[in-house]
């Protein structure tokens, strides 16, 4: 089963400007990028508004029977990217999906908005 990492690419920083390149929009563009260079078998999706925006940038993981996870305040740069992905592998190797805090790369220890089960069938 291949996770799906979701960025949504509406977010925007509070104190950004309305012309400014949406943050989210540039963190999927960098994530998609690096899965794509290091050939992760990962799908990346843009997603057009997951409703944290108080918490932007928001990432979300999911795959088919397993538990799905929503991040907030992330940012764009290369540190949050690598442990981004790190994260959505360690998704795609657990068989139910759970991520123990403890578990998760640095920047995904906190700043989770929800965790939700595995649809039922």
């Amino acid at each position: 089963m291949t996770t799906e990492v979701l960025v949504c690419v509406t977010c925007r920083a509070a104190e950004a400007s309305r012309e400014a390149p949406r943050a989210g929009r540039l963190l999927f563009e960098a994530i998609q990028e690096k899965a794509f260079c290091d050939e992760l078998p990962l799908t990346v999706r843009p997603i057009e508004c997951m409703s944290g925006c108080s918490r932007s940038c928001t990432v979300a993981f999911q795959a088919p029977g397993k538990h799905s996870y929503l991040f907030g305040d992330l940012v764009a740069d290369k540190d949050s990217i690598k442990q981004i992905l790190d994260c959505a592998q360690l998704h795609a190797t657990s068989g139910d999906g759970l991520l123990p805090r403890d578990k998760r790369p640095e920047r995904l220890q906190n700043g989770l908005i929800a965790r939700l089960p595995a649809p039922l069938s």
